[in-house]
Parts: structure tokens; C-alpha cells; sequence
């Protein structure tokens, strides 16, 4: 409330200023042209000096333009309200209002206690207010000491008392008495119904919050923006393409398109249920977009996979004024860890050191994870190490970033680090521990890890961790146990377990355990060309040339097309990709020439290409040459040729890498000093010297 002055200014007043008279209600003053607090000094001044101040309903509202109507701190509403002789329960309703809106909800629980000690009465204003603060600290357990007091004051029943309870249990996550609360309501209006809705999104009840809304259709309660807003939110996590729709023909219909923030939503919605294009339509339409419109379309591109439309987007929101947030760096950084995007990553992480913007768990976490995924484990390191608090998710990330770049050993040493802080590990924890122990090596402590999981931690093993076990054994060429373990395996094995072993089959050369278990693949689904691959190569490894070709044209015959392997790499910032004897690049005439130099100099090393690896319908004397032009050898004939020497090359590919591609790569290492990171389908390789971290094993 404000004090009226129409015929003197408040900034005209003087020590000598009298005001003659006021309104019969002192709460319908004007205070609001007093912008600072020097301007509200003066009023104080002239208040006290014509002992007008004595007026409790006059201080009171004095009182509320300092705690309230003034954006500053509230030092100069304590020095008023420490001077009132008997503040009753308005006065200390507005210190609560005050300091809850101004982010001291603490102070203001403070207050309570002290308005209780001093038996002063709250009345119906006073439980919505303390409600609040307690909501904005997450204060469950004074919360329901003052959802007590509610009942025994009588309030129990009261509306606006119920739905700030409703907002507080929800904010809390006990969504469950929230719900009690308005089950027991006789009345509810759209604020009640929100309140329970954004109960339900606070913590991820989409199907509920569907299901109200659904329930407010049916009895006819009116809903307005705030509600479609938490419900495209539940639509797009449930992809629930048909409410959705719904949604935005109803907005369409009673002319909601010009509100961003459901617009926003809608953006939201479509591109979490793969309706990217849509998406992308109505943001486009957008006249004015902030950075949760710009997040939210970024994200998109992001979670549907397109990582290079979701940096092409984001470098077009850099030309705009609008600042990224945490959402929109999260999002830019998931993007460049699919990609291997490096550069535009530490980009990122340069930006944000310089706007200072907070290193929370889940920015963190994401720059953990994109170092790691591009290869970049020392940055990755150094990035967990400075993060102020950490989750499992964090731990996690680091612990599946280190065993699959072929640290298994120090992968292992931050998972018992991760213990001694007494973080509990989940099952995707285990999943990057039994990496770790298959890396490096470690059958007997794999197969401890394992046991561990049910026995200490309560965790039970899925099918990816028995899968992991499988690979551990392969890698230790126990063939035939790792054979045993299948079919002593508790749940039935399906076409990744059996491709883990065939995998295993083709470095350790079994012919029989491999033809099982291609055999038990095409069982279970339709099996992929690299299973058929990897068949034939165990008959090539073995001198078996006839059965190495008869697997090969029966791929053919059951019309399974080989993936088209593709492969990444950035440049100052660009996405280069290339495919298998692709031309398509506007460099394509000087790369082939780099990449036939590149095969000249490593074949005076010794290099002799592989010829088993063509494609099948490759003519006897082109085989050699299509051999040469596999993707990642495009990709680093053409790194080789744009960075400076010495430069790690990265690549990221779609595929597993074959064999010829690791020996050439390897070689390429030796000959031109270079590191080679290959991010493959299933695995990192980092080749150096000669040698490669898989060891010869992938």
C-alpha cells in the first residue's frame, strides 16, 4: 500500500512539510511513487514529527511499503517494525510476505517462532504466508508442525490456507498428502486444481497430471494457461502426441498462441515426441524468443539425435542478445558429446568460466560427460574434481567414461573413492565397473563386482550386467565358460548376449561356439550385417575361405544390407562427415590424394591391406582400393591434411571399427606421430605409437 500526495511531491518534503489530513482508511495510501528508500524516509520523517506515526493503522501501512512495495532489503522494515510497541498479527504478516519475497524465508520462519512465543494470534493470512517460506526452503518438517497448528486454529478447512498447503507438500514431494489435502477439499477452484497439477510435475507424476486434467474436463472446471503449461510438460514426457494435439487446437482456437510460455511448452512438447519439424515450425513463428524458447528447441534437436542442428541453432542464438542458461549449455554440451564435437565444447566451457555461471551437478555432470566422450579424460578429471557436489549420475558418468576409453584399473579406483563418501552405487554404476574390469582385464574381479551387486548393495542384475560378464570372459578367451555362463544365466539370454560372445568367438578364433551363436541371434531377431561379418572373419582367421564367402552371399541372398559406416570430424568448429568412397565433400579430389599419400607411407612401414573387408560385390581389383577408402580412413587423411602436426586427431564413427581401419590407424599413429582417438559404436580407441588401448581387443 502506498501514501497518496496528490498536492506535494514526496521528493519535495522538508523538514517544515506538514500534511493536514489522510484518508479515513490508511490502507488506501498511495506509497507506490516513493521509489527509494530516501523517499520513504521522508514520509517516515513528517510521520513522526506530526505523531501521526502513533496511528497503528498508518504505521502498518508504512510498515508494508517498506517490506514489500520496495524492491530493497529489509533493514529499514525491521527498524519500523522493531519500534512497534504491540505488533499484532497483520504486522507480522507483512515482515513474513516480505521476507519471503525477498529470498529470506528463513528470516521469516524466524519470525513465526517469535510471533508464537509472543502469544500473538495468527489469523487466516498468517498460514499462507509461513506456508511459503516453508515451501521455498523445502522446510517439510516445519511445515507440517504449522499444518498442525492450522487444525487446532481452525483454518483447517479454509481455501486459500488448503491450497498453499497443497503447493507445499507438492514442492516437498510428498505429492501423496498433497493429494490427501485436496481429496478433503468441499470446494476446489482452478488455483487448487494448478496447485495439485504442478504437484504432480514437480515430481514427475506425468500420468496423474493427465489424468487431472482429464478429471477437470469431465466435471467442467474451468483451467487456464498455468494448467496447459504442466500439461503439454506430462504430454511431452509421455509422448502423448494426441493430448498434445489437443492442447495446442484448443490454444490455437481461443487465441493462447500469443502467450510465449505456452507456445514454448508446445515447442517442448512436440520435439519429445519426435515431432521435430513441428517444433521447429512453431518456433520459427515465435516473434520474440527467451532463452527458455531457444533451451527448449535446442534440447529438441538434442534428444531426438540431431546433434548438428541443435549447434547449428545454438551458434544461431549466439547472434542473437538472448544469453544461454544452464538448460541451454546442458543440451549444447549432450550435442557435442555425440558428435565429439571438442572444439565447440571447450567453447562452452570457456563461456561458461567467463560469465561465472554456477557449476551445478547436472552442468557439471554434462561437462564430465562430454570430455569423457570425446576422448578428453584429464579435462573430464579436472572438471569432477572442482565440481562442489556430486551425485551418483556424476560418479557414474566419470566411471563409464574411464573404462571406455580403456581405464579400467583407474575407473575402479574412483568407483571405491565413490564408496568411501559413501555414495551408493545403482545398476548403471555396475554397468561401468564391469566395463572397467573387462578393459582391463579383470575376469576374477568382474565376476566379485557381480556377486557384490544383489549381496551388498540390493541390486539386481539386468541382462546388460550378465552381458558385460560375457565380454569379460571372451576378452579372457574363456570361450567355453563364457559359453556356460549363458546358459546358466537366470533370465533367458537374448541376440546382444550372443553377439557379445560371437564378437569374442572372432579374436579367439572359435568356429563352433560362433556358429551357435549366430545361429542363436537369427533366432532371436533379424540379425544385423556385423554378425554376419564377423562369422565370415572367423572362417577367414581360420583358412576357411569357401565358408567365409558362402556367409557373405547368404547375407546377400536374405537381403541384409550392411550399415552404411560414417565418420566425424570437427574443424575449427565445423562438422566434417564422410562415408565409404564418398566424393560428396567439396574438398573430396585432394583428400583422396591425401588419403592414396597416406596408404603409400604406411605401406613402406609395412602396412598390407586387408582385402577381406570389401564389400561383397566389389570387383577382385577394386578390392584393395574400396578397402582404402573406408570412412575414418577419409576422415583422418583429411585431419592429417587441416592440423598442425602433432595435432590429435578425433573421429567419431557409427560403426565398429574393422580391422583393416585399426591397422592402418595404428600404423598412421607411428608414421605421422600423431594420436588417433576413434569414438567407434561400441567403444573409444586410442592409438599412439603404434598401438591402440584396446589392445587388440574390440
Amino acid at each position: 500500500m502506498a501514501l497518496s500526495l496528490p498536492l506535494i511531491p514526496a521528493k519535495t518534503l522538508t523538514a517544515t512539510t506538514t500534511i493536514t489530513q489522510f484518508p479515513e482508511n490508511p490502507k488506501t495510501l498511495n506509497l507506490k511513487q516513493c521509489k527509494t528508500i530516501k523517499e520513504l524516509n521522508q514520509i517516515h520523517a513528517h510521520l513522526i514529527k506530526t505523531r501521526l506515526l502513533h496511528n497503528p493503522r498508518i504505521a502498518q501501512t508504512l510498515l508494508e511499503s517498506a517490506a514489500i512495495v520496495l524492491p530493497e532489503p529489509m533493514n529499514y522494515a525491521i527498524s519500523i517494525f522493531d519500534k512497534l510497541e504491540e505488533p499484532d498479527s497483520s504486522d507480522y504478516n507483512i515482515m513474513i510476505r516480505g521476507f519471503t519475497s525477498k529470498q529470506s524465508a528463513n528470516e521469516a520462519l524466524i519470525l513465526f517462532k517469535e510471533m508464537c512465543e509472543r502469544s500473538v494470534q495468527p489469523d487466516e493470512f498468517t498460514f499462507p504466508c509461513i506456508l511459503k517460506a516453508c515451501s521455498r526452503v523445502h522446510g517439510l518438517k516445519e511445515g507440517m508442525q504449522i499444518h498442525g497448528h492450522v487444525m487446532k486454529s481452525g483454518f483447517g478447512s479454509n481455501g486459500l490456507v488448503q491450497n498453499t498447503l497443497i503447493h507445499l507438500y507438492g514442492n516437498c514431494g510428498e505429492i501423496g498428502v498433497a493429494r490427501h489435502v485436496f481429496d478433503a477439499m468441499s470446494e476446489r477452484n482452478v488455483i487448487t486444481w494448478n496447485s495439485m497439477i504442478a504437484g504432480y510435475t514437480r515430481s514427475g507424476c506425468w500420468e496423474e497430471v493427465v489424468e487431472l486434467f482429464r478429471n477437470m474436463i469431465e466435471m467442467d472446471v474451468g483451467f487456464d494457461v498455468v494448467t496447459l503449461v504442466c500439461v503439454l510438460t506430462a504430454c511431452g514426457r509421455l509422448a502423448d502426441i494426441d493430448l498434445g494435439e489437443w492442447v495446442d487446437e484448443y490454444a490455437e482456437a481461443n487465441g493462447l498462441k500469443g502467450n510465449p510460455t505456452l507456445v514454448t511448452s508446445l515447442v517442448d512438447m512436440y520435439a519429445k515426441c519426435d515431432r521435430v519439424e513441428t517444433a521447429r515450425r512453431l518456433f520459427d513463428q515465435m516473434p520474440q524468443k527467451d532463452v527458455v524458447a531457444w533451451s527448449a528447441m535446442i534440447s529438441g534437436y538434442s534428444q531426438a539425435n540431431q546433434g548438428r542442428e541443435a549447434l547449428a541453432l545454438f551458434h544461431k542464438m549466439r547472434k542473437t542478445n538472448v544469453e544461454p542458461n544452464e538448460v541451454t549449455m546442458v543440451s549444447v554440451l549432450s550435442s557435442c558429446a555425440v558428435l565429439g564435437a571438442l572444439e565447440t565444447g571447450e567453447w562452452v566451457h570457456s563461456y561458461i568460466k567467463k560469465k561465472r555461471m554456477k557449476l551445478t551437478v547436472n552442468l557439471g555432470t554434462a561437462l564430465v560427460d562430454f570430455y569423457v566422450k570425446c576422448g578428453s579424460l584429464e579435462s573430464g578429471i579436472e572438471v569432477f574434481k572442482k565440481m562442489p557436489s556430486r551425485n551418483v549420475l556424476s560418479w557414474t558418468v566419470l566411471i563409464q567414461g574411464l573404462a571406455s576409453n580403456g581405464q579400467g584399473k583407474r575407473a575402479i579406483e574412483f568407483f571405491n573413492l565413490m564408496l568411501e563418501e559413501n555414495i551408493k552405487p545403482n545398476d548403471v554404476t555396475f554397468l561401468g565397473v564391469l566395463c572397467a574390469c573387462n578393459h582391463a582385464g579383470l575376469f576374477d574381479e568382474g565376476r566379485g563386482f557381480l556377486v557384490s551387486m544383489s549381496r551388498d548393495f540390493d541390486i539386481e542384475p539386468r541382462i546388460e550386467h550378465y552381458g558385460s560378464m560375457v565380454d569379460i570372459l571372451g576378452r579372457a578367451g574363456l570361450i567355453e565358460e563364457a559359453y556356460q555362463f549363458i546358459k546358466n544365466m537366470p533370465i533367458e539370454p537374448n541376440a546382444v548376449i550372443w553377439r557379445t560372445l560371437l564378437a569374442s568367438c572372432k579374436i579367439h578364433k572359435n568356429v563352433e561356439i560362433g556358429e551357435e551363436s549366430l545361429q542363436n541371434i537369427v533366432r532371436l531377431e533379424p540379425a544385423h550385417s556385423g554378425d554376419y561379418v564377423l562369422l565370415s572373419n572367423i572362417y577367414a582367421s581360420v583358412g576357411r575361405w569357401e565358408d567365409a564367402l558362402r556367409v557373405k552371399i547368404q547375407m546377400k541372398d536374405t537381403g541384409v544390407k550392411k550399415t552404411l559406416g560414417c565418420s566425424l570430424i570437427e574443424l575449427d568448429g565445423t562438422i566434417h562427415e564422410f562415408f565409404a568412397e564418398d566424393n560428396l565433400h567439396p574438398h573430396s579430389e585432394e583428400i583422396y590424394n591425401a588419403t592414396e599419400d597416406m596408404i603409400k607411407q604406411i605401406k613402406l612401414a609395412g602396412y598390407v591391406p586387408n582385402a577381406a573387408e570389401a564389400r561383397l560385390d566389389a570387383e577382385e581389383d577394386n578390392k584393395e582400393a574400396y578397402v582404402s577408402y573406408h570412412s575414418e580412413k577419409l576422415a583422418i587423411a583429411f585431419g592429417l591434411i587441416r592440423t598442425s602436426p602433432g595435432t590429435t586427431i578425433r573421429i567419431s564413427k557409427n560403426l565398429r571399427v574393422c580391422t583393416d581401419c585399426h591397422n592402418v590407424t595404428k600404423m598412421v599413429s607411428k608414421v605421422f606421430n600423431r594420436e588417433i582417438v576413434i569414438r567407434a559404436r561400441n567403444r573409444f580407441h586410442h592409438f599412439k605409437d603404434g598401438a591402440c588401448s584396446c589392445m587388440d581387443y574390440w
